[in-house]
């Protein structure tokens, strides 16, 4: 029997790897011979870089950049042939900064623009960038800033590929600011600014260029660095898991397998609106390959089940504290158990 395992991030408790090792153990513990594909992965965000890597190889280079704050630190990006793949949430993320210091009125995405500007300068000409999990919403001003700060010029040839599965615009009470910036540290007031500052950043851009990206799928994305990525840098947007599952030959690992194990920290409703594992789901439907998902918190199972997953599993017992639960060593134990139990 051969299982696929393709397991998101369980966000503050598990990298993708993580949850997916922890799952395979559990199929092991029922069927020790069996045949069992794991397969880390991201929707652009967290995990990106280290998906890619593990599905095509290549070289990590680490940069020195400026944190969304502007104090110096090294970020990485890979580096596999003429193509580099730039995880913004390591020179941009708001995981770089504490609570308290989040301010998307400050924050800058200066550090992306200075991975692009080396990419460039290694000879790269297909560039994916990964956008998710930013501290910003500067409308992608600050990479621009870097990339006119280098003095590279950015030649006609180069190819960029933002990936994310965000639809926003740029602008407006579905735009970044008005979406996004909340979880960033934006007060109801810096929401306003920041919406009246894309708007007026777009509008002046779309007079220079004679063309306007703000409404393109993806323009929204990471506090609007997408559409500085769309109308800058003539970006293509994809859904970050359409190119990742594309990348690693997904559909041909599908045409022998048994059953897909997928999963994420919480599954609901929203995870049919274009997450990973409905992605995956999506996917394995064509070859008739069962899909169960597992997830640390579950909500609208009867949706889910609907949807066409073929189980729906919470790891975690109803009376377990949610600070238990999200420790590392209680989430890998209940992963295992659960995949364990689904194996019978």
């Amino acid at each position: 029997m051969k299982f696929i395992v393709a397991i998101d991030s369980f966000k503050g408790c598990l990298t993708s790897a993580q949850a997916i090792h922890a799952a395979a153990e559990g199929i092991f513990a029922r069927m020790s011979s069996a045949e069992v594909l794991q397969l880390p992965v991201s929707d652009g965000g967290e995990g990106w870089l280290a998906a890619f890597r593990t599905v095509l190889g290549g070289e990590v280079k680490e940069v020195p950049v400026q944190d969304p704050l502007q104090r110096p630190i090294v970020a990485p990006y890979l580096v596999k042939g003429d193509m580099a793949v730039i995880e913004i949430a390591k020179a941009s993320g708001l995981t770089l900064l504490r609570e308290e210091e989040r301010n998307p009125l400050l924050a800058t995405s200066y550090g992306t623009g200075q991975l692009v500007v080396d990419a460039v300068c290694q000879g790269c000409r297909h560039i994916i960038v990964g956008l998710g999990g930013s501290a910003t919403s500067d409308c992608g001003i600050g990479m621009l800033d870097a990339i006119s700060d280098s003095g590279v010029a950015i030649p006609d040839d180069i190819h960029f590929t933002i990936a994310t599965d965000v639809t926003n615009p740029l602008c407006g009470e579905h735009g970044a600011a008005h979406v996004f910036a909340p979880q960033k540290g934006a007060t109801p007031a810096m929401v306003r600014t920041l919406d009246d500052r894309a708007r007026q950043f777009a509008e002046m851009s779309a007079k220079r260029f004679g063309y306007d990206c703000q409404y393109q799928q993806g323009a929204g994305a990471a506090g609007g660095l997408g559409y500085a990525f769309l109308q800058y840098l003539h970006a293509t947007c994809r859904s970050g898991i359409d190119l990742l599952l594309d990348a690693v030959g997904f559909e041909d690992h599908l045409k022998d397998a048994t059953l897909v194990i997928t999963g994420e920290g919480a599954a609901d409703s929203q995870t049919l609106m274009g997450k990973l594992p409905f992605g995956i789901l999506q996917r394995a439907k064509k070859y008739q390959v069962p899909v169960s998902l597992i997830a640390g918190r579950v909500n609208n199972q009867e949706e889910l089940l609907s949807a066409g997953f073929s189980r729906v599993v919470c790891i975690n017992p109803p009376d377990l504290p949610t600070e238990e639960a999200m420790k590392p060593e209680t989430a890998i134990r209940n992963i295992q158990r659960a995949v364990t139990s689904m194996m019978s």
